[in-house]
């Protein structure tokens, strides 16, 4: 059949959303076949093909030639006298192309290639729309709260018609938002749905803190500190090992800035979690001995083929070490990938003490050699203090 409106609405269409020309027809075609079958019988053996330099489209059904005057499944088998009549050459056993006339079919022709249309372009939308998105994810943004629903929050993603959803766990703790509020995510996660791209947004993703020095901080962002890791207790304390090639740079007073400038405007972000800067060293002992800032280390022993570590400090540096509920430990675990048991300096006896040789030990840690904690310099309450401690802190998931 010919239908040069037909062709020419389907020309026109791929030129307005830029669909591929060929994907398009074969998508067509498709459903045209599954139209025509559901229409003259599901049996039958047909192909509706799309030939648009002419304007027209053919049918085909596919039969099997037979030696029977009578073919049995007239759907599917053609007598090989019918056959011959269209090529002298076919015989017994060959597939004959048959184009089929039909008078009802365009009116359904026409319907579906409407629905084929409709749904291509949402499929289009929706995959522009998620490659657009795509670029956003580990990024961090400005957003603007659009509404709340209990305890999930939503908000505008910049430069779409998207909104991302911010989960309670997503949140930190004391986080307060309203309506209208514009405020910085961490997109943590774009995957896509029958009901388009869905957009996990958070805060108290680890991403969240690592994105807020690159916005801060322009050495971190230029690449010449380093982020080695970062261990995080959302809301309450962060552990963050940096680190330099770069001889005439300081990582830690980098991430400082003046007075504490830059430092102060992350803490601030974060509704003034803590947060430690560590140096980091290649050195395990030495990295075991500075994640454990405040407290002073007096030694460190490592097992490498238990990945554990036994760290010594003065016994009134004890609870300070551990910390509060044991937080200080576990980050610092989580910071360098060790476990850590925490020993007082009374649990070594002093035989064992003169005679002991030990791994590493530290009398002194100054301030170029030790991590820097800004924000938790406060005496620890000796509440925390546990008599007779075995502290083995394993690594978090």
């Amino acid at each position: 059949m010919v239908n040069k409106d037909f062709f020419k609405a389907l020309e026109d269409l791929q030129a307005e959303k830029n669909i591929d020309a060929d994907t398009f027809i074969q998508t067509l075609e498709t459903a045209l076949t599954s139209a025509y079958k559901k229409m003259y019988g599901e049996a039958k053996s047909a192909m509706v093909k799309l030939y648009p330099e002419r304007s027209t489209i053919r049918i085909y059904s596919y039969k099997t030639v037979v030696e029977a005057d009578e073919p049995e499944d007239p759907d599917k088998e053609i007598s090989l006298k019918a056959a011959r009549e269209l090529k002298k050459s076919y015989k017994v056993g060959d597939i004959v192309a048959v184009e089929e006339t039909t008078k009802d079919f365009g009116r359904i022709a026409a319907q579906t290639a409407k629905q084929v249309v409709m749904q291509k372009l949402r499929e289009m939308e929706r995959q522009t729309a998620l490659s657009e998105l795509s670029e956003k994810e580990d990024e961090l943004l400005t957003t603007v709260v659009k509404r709340i629903d209990g305890d999930t929050v939503y908000v505008q993603i910049p430069g779409t018609n998207t909104e991302g959803a911010m989960l309670k766990n997503d949140q930190i703790p004391g986080d307060k938002f309203s309506v209208g509020d514009r405020v910085k995510v961490y997109v943590k996660k774009i995957k896509d749905s029958f009901k388009g791209p869905q957009i996990q947004v958070s805060r108290s993703n680890i991403g969240f803190v690592r994105k807020l020095f690159e916005l801060e901080i322009p050495e971190v962002a230029s690449g010449e500190v380093k982020i080695k890791n970062i261990a995080r207790d959302p809301g309450n304390r962060a552990k963050v090992a940096v680190f330099t090639d770069k001889p005439n740079v300081d990582a830690i007073g980098a991430c400082v800035g003046n007075r504490g400038s830059r430092i102060n405007t992350i803490i601030n972000e974060l509704n003034g979690e803590k947060i430690d800067l560590v140096e980091y060293s290649d050195d395990p002992l030495e990295y075991i001995a500075r994640a454990l800032n405040p407290a002073k280390v007096l030694s460190v022993e490592t097992n490498e083929s238990m990945n554990m570590s036994q760290v010594i400090v003065p016994d009134d540096k004890l609870s300070l070490a551990i910390g509060k509920s044991g937080q200080n430990v576990r980050l610092a675990a989580k910071l360098t990938g060790w476990k850590i048991d925490v020993k007082p300096e009374s649990f070594i006896k002093p035989a064992e003490v003169e005679h002991q040789e030990t791994d590493y030990e530290l009398t002194e840690l100054d301030d170029s050699d030790a991590s820097l904690d800004l924000s938790d310099l406060e005496e620890i309450d000796g509440s925390d203090e546990t008599n007779g401690l075995d502290a083995l802190h394993d690594l978090d998931e």
